[in-house]
């Protein structure tokens, strides 16, 4: 049952991450769960506020006796990332997550799962409700469209906030605090073309990419997975022109934030090349899966059978857009030199998708560094330039620079060694949290990070370990009384 959940500890945070997991909210479609959001608050007699974009403020007054300590601010976001694996048909507008129990983890049946950040919204919820928690004056922001535009916390107003202490519950490894983040932006690349009629003597085939494990563009870029965009275009390009393929449709990959899983090529081969083909397709996809068999041995590139297409694309734009996307910079540019295993610049070739007489390529560059994600700007710019592509920028946010010297920093590695008897790891995560922005908004705020354990956000494996939800709980009702 999708409801065995309700029967894990806390129960406190279980309940209400289940409420959630109920309300179909991708990025972009949050009004039934601000409207869910604002009922809570004022269900509970709180202070509610829900501003012009949809960000939902709750204010909770200190406990008796805790009216002088800092106000603390419980940050998280209501969106979740829309993936399912292939074979499902979830409509994530309109159906529930169907969550379930499977050993130590909780899971979704075929979808994301929504714990990213559905669990620290849970959890703010939990610590709004309770009546025996000691905590000084409290706020909880919860904020819209974090996934694919960070829309909610660009169009936070000042002034609205009182307190001076941001808790982000948006992280994904239990037992590390994490006090600086990446800065990213998105590359919009489009290529225009012209439609050819379809030649005589060609027969009709489509290239399948899938079978990849995808995951989250920033925290799982550094596991060398697949993207399958990649691996089609690396296969056209080696056949295309050696067998005179013509390129008709493309649909790879479906949100710039997530590693694409699967694409999909449609083109026409001359009838005399097809047994050539594939022979040359299966030893591309004996090569893929040799090279992947740790990091995602479930790839597939297979030929599947299909209708005739309307139309090609003109030969020398097809020549153009195989050769810049095979070109594309993809995956891991550069390792932090100041702290080892971090990834300090990135970018995910994310989308790439035909449109009429159009191909869209969508990407997501992420640093830490600011020149160093003006750097990768401009290598984007150089490679698609030369293409003739047409290539913008938007979205762009800052990262979250850390400071050691950070009070609530030490406040939260004495609670934890208090509690749990070891010191916690301070990290900073090559993603994009919202701090960077909310500290443009808000800059004195004293800000940290932290979370249950989540592995494979943004993929349909997505899971969070049950154990680690319960110490998140305690290590974060200990933190807001201290």
């Amino acid at each position: 049952m999708s409801n065995e959940i309700l029967n894990l500890a806390p129960k406190e945070i279980w309940k209400y991450f289940y409420d959630l997991t109920q309300i179909p909210r991708p990025s972009g479609k949050e009004a039934a769960v601000v409207e869910y959001m604002k009922n809570f608050g004022k269900g509970l007699g709180l202070e509610t506020i829900v501003d012009e974009v949809g960000n939902v403020i709750i204010r909770k007054p200190a406990t008796k006796g805790l009216e002088h300590k800092k106000g603390i601010i419980l940050q998280g976001h209501l969106d979740m990332v829309p993936q399912a694996n292939s074979d499902s048909s979830h409509n994530f507008e309109k159906d529930p997550i169907q969550p379930r129990i499977d050993g130590e983890w909780v899971k979704a049946t075929g979808t994301t799962l929504g714990a990213d950040n559905g669990i620290g919204v849970a959890a703010a919820m939990a610590l709004l409700a309770s009546k025996d928690i000691p905590h000084g004056p409290l706020e909880a922001l919860f904020t819209v469209d974090e996934e694919t535009g960070m829309t909610g916390a660009f169009n936070l107003k000042s002034g609205l906030l009182k307190g001076e202490i941001l808790l982000n519950l948006d992280s994904e490894d239990e037992g590390e605090l994490y006090v600086g983040c990446a800065g990213g932006t998105n590359a919009n690349i489009r290529i225009d073309y012209k439609n050819e009629a379809v030649p005589a003597g060609f027969v009709p085939m489509q290239i399948a990419v899938t079978g990849l494990k995808g995951g989250h563009s920033g925290l799982d870029i550094v596991l060398e997975r697949g993207n399958s965009n990649k691996i089609l275009f690396r296969f056209l390009y080696l056949t295309a022109e050696k067998y005179g393929i013509r390129l008709s449709n493309i649909n790879g990959g479906s949100l710039r934030n997530a590693i694409p899983r699967e694409a999909f090529a449609d083109i026409l081969v001359p009838a005399a090349s097809v047994e050539g083909l594939k022979k040359e397709l299966v030893a591309f996809e004996n090569i893929v899966k040799s090279e992947l068999s740790s990091a995602d041995p479930g790839v597939t590139v297979q030929f599947r059978e299909t209708a005739m297409p309307a139309f090609v694309i003109d030969k020398e734009s097809a020549s153009r857009i195989i050769r810049v996307i095979y070109g594309c910079p993809n995956g891991v540019v550069r390792m932090s030199t100041d702290m080892p295993g971090l990834c300090e610049t990135s970018t995910n070739l994310a989308i790439v998708k035909s449109e009429e007489n159009h191909l869209f390529i969508k990407c997501l560059l992420r640093s830490s560094v600011d020149s160093a994600r003006e750097d990768l700007k401009n290598m984007f710019v150089s490679v698609f330039s030369l293409a003739g592509a047409e290539i913008g920028f938007d979205g762009e946010y800052p990262g979250w620079k850390p400071n050691m010297e950070s009070g609530v920093l030490k406040a939260s590695k004495e609670v934890y060694m208090k509690y749990f008897g070891k010191t916690p790891e301070v990290k900073a995560i090559h993603a994009g949290l919202e701090c960077g922005i909310l500290g443009g908004v808000y800059p004195g705020w004293d800000m940290i990070s932290f979370g249950p354990t989540i592995r494979f956000p943004h993929s349909p494996d997505e899971k969070v370990n049950i154990e680690t939800v319960g110490k998140f709980w305690q290590f974060l009702t200990k933190l807001v009384g201290h």
